[in-house]
């Protein structure tokens, strides 16, 4: 039995200098509060991620969100999907697609007349900065100004990833200050504890700051707009006020209690307030909630409740020990692994898919991209916490209408999930993501590993979504002389093709395989026979194109690009073995990928998935090697966080969450494998013990 504490605790987080590109969150999947150097927001210049990227330099904003947490601008001349459509011929006869969208023109600032309504609609709604909570240091009582983080000397921060707690201490004007951060692991609450002398002289208080809402790409708030927001303070008493908050037609409220004799007033600063207290030591606890009453919070309180969900989370599912290895990159992975377990579960375990930097910071004004929620999920399943999944799916029951009026307009049967998304469904235009079809049978695959994992009584609950995916899926297919293809227009995984004439992408025909094969499976679970058409569909689906025996990854010219994904590989690896992939040819298509890819353009998850396609293939030497890979995509800093493109992407989850699907699939195997032999180098230098995972099919 492996000691899950010793692991953990081996991989405690410590920081002790400030940096614009650290930050460290605590948080519960719907809530979290990210926080720098001292603990709290105190820094927000430093970390401002906007003067960041235009001086290409990596920076994290600090901010506190959620997944209720939305805005939308006005909309006065009343913009609907429709008015961002174009037509497409197909063979189905014309089509409109919502592709209307000039992401070039957007970051410019300039946007074309007839590209207008797809400008407002792709960045509304955007998440919310639901507020800044953070010290004010002052050399003396009084003094105005913000501090750098340089004046602090001797930082020491440190998060044990065992209880969710961070403690951040540090030295300012001679006095030492300590921090203790937790988040309530159930409601949008953070607590904290601050002990120093410097808030008896009045050096020390706390600012409560709130923003307004952006619709910028990464950024959630808006410090330069105090006449677009209200904040109205209401003090309830000695020890408690209420903020109450309307930005346009979005408002939400925020509780304040503390421990200690203090006061809070407003500054001379727009949405700012201060808190101030006589005492040495002063509890606060945050609660942010859409509307209605608050309850008050304690800070002990809450402290046990995170202690006790993390405890109960390192404790429960599966676990790997890598201590004992001799491969000097064991110790590498293992923190990899461990830090992906914490960040996931802080940001991807909600009540709606996650966006791709989760609830650290926006990208791509806060909305999640659909086909990224495998990436973000699936391992919950295989690492044997199938509720920290299940959570998020009822979200698609509440998209349904929505997905059926997509494949109606598009004159196909069921139902077609979207790509880039808010939590209302309405997908947002792109002349991409309306194209994109490999999110179609995630819901399928992430429905069958809680299958596996006991969760039965899904299949009643989701046999209407099981089969309007199936149905859209097998609509989608042409069949042209016996032989069934993924027609264009589609955009495959790899998203640099021409979305007019692309055909058969070789990892979504093998997707498209094994999602039928799933819904199946479901309606053979629900008593029913299996479909006839669907199987039609899966005995005669297009083999996917081949180059000098490599699979290319569409079966239209140019047939093969070697930047961005290499998704081909997935379609042996994250895909099971289906009838149309041939293991030689993939592993020759691997080998070419690993020696003639571009990696400089990959993205965080593609490492895994050459991970699982070598597991699958008997080659875990290479496993290890490309999850290992020594580039910038496939960069780890100390905070777990894996950056893309600087600034702009400064937190990767989809990495963070194919990492720990690929370990596991390499630690458990798959049907019919030997499941107690991790798939793990031979070589002698790997000691591998693992338990609780979940079989891949």
């Amino acid at each position: 039995m492996i000691d899950r504490e010793t692991v953990v605790r081996r991989h405690t987080v410590e920081i002790t200098q400030a940096d614009p590109a650290t930050v460290l969150t605590v948080g519960n999947g719907d809530f979290a509060y990210t926080a720098d150097i001292t603990g709290m927001q105190t820094f927000t210049a430093f970390h401002d991620q906007a003067a960041a990227l235009a001086e290409e330099r990596l920076a994290v904003n600090t901010a506190t969100m959620s997944t209720w947490g939305w805005h939308a601008t006005p909309n006065p001349e009343g913009f609907v999907l429709a008015d961002a459509m174009s037509i497409y011929e197909t063979s189905r006869g014309p089509v409109q697609y919502p592709d209307k969208f000039d992401m070039a023109a957007m970051m410019g600032g300039e946007v074309a007349a007839d590209y207008r309504a797809g400008a407002w609609l792709h960045v509304n709604p955007h998440r919310l900065d639901l507020g800044r909570i953070g010290l004010v240091l002052r050399p003396e009582a009084g003094a105005q100004g913000e501090i750098a983080p340089a004046v602090l000397t001797d930082p020491c921060q440190r998060l044990d990833l065992w209880t969710g707690t961070l403690t951040s201490v540090f030295t300012y004007a001679g006095h030492e200050v300590r921090v203790t951060t937790v988040a309530d692991p159930h409601h949008a609450r953070v607590a904290f504890r601050i002990e120093s002398d410097l808030l008896a002289t009045g050096q020390a208080a706390v600012a409560v700051r709130f923003p307004s809402a952006s619709d910028g790409f990464f950024e959630a708030s808006d410090w330069t707009a105090p006449d677009r927001h209200t904040t109205t303070l209401h003090v309830l008493d000695e020890r408690a006020c209420r903020f109450g908050r309307v930005l346009d037609d979005t408002t939400y409220v925020m509780r304040l209690d503390w421990s200690a004799q203090a006061t809070i007033d407003a500054t001379a600063e727009p949405h700012t307030f201060e808190v101030t207290t006589s005492a040495t030591t002063l509890e606060l606890v945050a609660t942010f909630a859409p509307g209605g009453v608050l309850g008050r919070g304690e800070f002990l309180t809450i402290k046990g409740a995170a202690t006790a969900w993390w405890r109960r989370f390192w404790t429960s599912g599966a676990a790997v020990d890598l201590f004992g290895s001799t491969d000097p990159r064991a110790a590498e992975l293992e923190r990899r692994i461990v830090l992906s377990q914490y960040l996931t579960a802080v940001n991807c375990s909600g009540t709606m898919p996650p966006q791709e930097t989760g609830l650290i910071t926006n990208s791509w004004q806060g909305k999640f991209h659909l086909e990224m929620h495998f990436w973000h999920a699936a391992h919950f399943a295989a690492w044997g916490r199938p509720e920290l999944l299940e959570r998020s799916l009822g979200w698609y029951e509440s998209i349904l209408g929505a997905a059926r009026e997509t494949a109606r307009r598009q004159h196909y049967e069921g139902a077609r999930w979207p790509k880039h998304v808010g939590p209302d469904g309405r997908e947002s235009p792109s002349d991409i993501g309306s194209l994109l079809i490999w999110q179609q049978p995630h819901l399928l695959y992430l429905l069958e590993l809680l299958h596996r994992c006991g969760r039965t009584s899904l299949v009643a609950r989701f046999a209407e979504l099981v089969e309007e995916t199936a149905a859209f899926m097998a609509s989608f297919v042409e069949d042209r002389d016996g032989v069934c293809h993924l027609p264009a227009p589609l955009m495959p995984a790899q998203e640099f093709y021409d979305a007019k004439t692309t055909e058969d992408p070789t990892f979504e025909l093998a997707y498209w395989w094994w999602g039928l094969e799933i819904a199946q499976r479901w309606r053979e679970r629900l008593g029913l026979e299996r479909h006839e058409h669907w199987q039609h569909i899966q005995d005669n689906l297009a083999r996917p194109h081949q180059q000098q025996g490599t699979y290319a990854a569409i079966a239209t010219e140019p047939y093969l690009r070697r930047d961005d994904h290499p998704s081909m590989l997935c379609a042996l690896g994250v895909v099971p073995a289906t009838p149309l992939i041939d293991p030689a040819v993939m592993e020759a298509t691997l080998l070419d990928v690993r020696d003639h890819w571009d990696w400089n353009s990959a993205w965080g998850w593609d490492f895994p998935v050459m991970a699982m396609t070598a597991t699958r293939l008997g080659r875990p030497d290479l496993a290890v090697d490309v999850l290992l890979t020594d580039t910038a995509k496939n960069t780890y800093l100390v905070t777990g966080h894996s950056p893309q493109i600087g600034s702009a992407l400064p937190i990767y989850l989809p990495a963070n969450g194919a990492l720990l699907a690929a370990v596991s699939l390499m630690a458990a195997g798959w049907d019919d494998t030997d499941t107690d032999t991790p798939r793990f180098p031979s070589d002698g230098n790997w000691t591998v013990r693992h338990e609780g995972f979940i079989t891949w099919p």
